[in-house]
């Protein structure tokens, strides 16, 4: 599973380029099964701190994102709706 961070209007230091990997591999490392590689987008827009993602499975692609007034809660809360999309995918695929 490859993981990439880009950032719009926003620099991705070292900090949030770690952060983002740690995050998302400790907590899909369990389903990565049918992953091929998740692209996170960090954006900022005046108030606004936003963190998309773009999964890439086996026979389809998801986007899902997060809007919060922290970055780090932006990509917190993007990793909770990720998981969910990826454990929902996982059991369609056993149906």
């Amino acid at each position: 599973m490859q993981i990439t961070v880009k950032g719009h209007n926003v620099d991705v230091t070292q900090a949030l380029n770690d952060y983002v990997n740690d995050k998302f591999t400790k907590k899909i490392d369990r389903q990565s099964d049918g992953i091929k590689a998740i692209q996170v987008t960090l954006s900022v827009e005046k108030t606004e701190q936003k963190a998309e993602a773009v999964i890439d499975v086996v026979g389809d692609t998801f986007h899902t994102e997060a809007i919060e007034q922290d970055l780090y809660a932006a990509i917190d809360v993007l990793l909770d709706k990720v998981v969910r999309i990826i454990v929902k995918h996982k059991e369609k695929q056993q149906k």
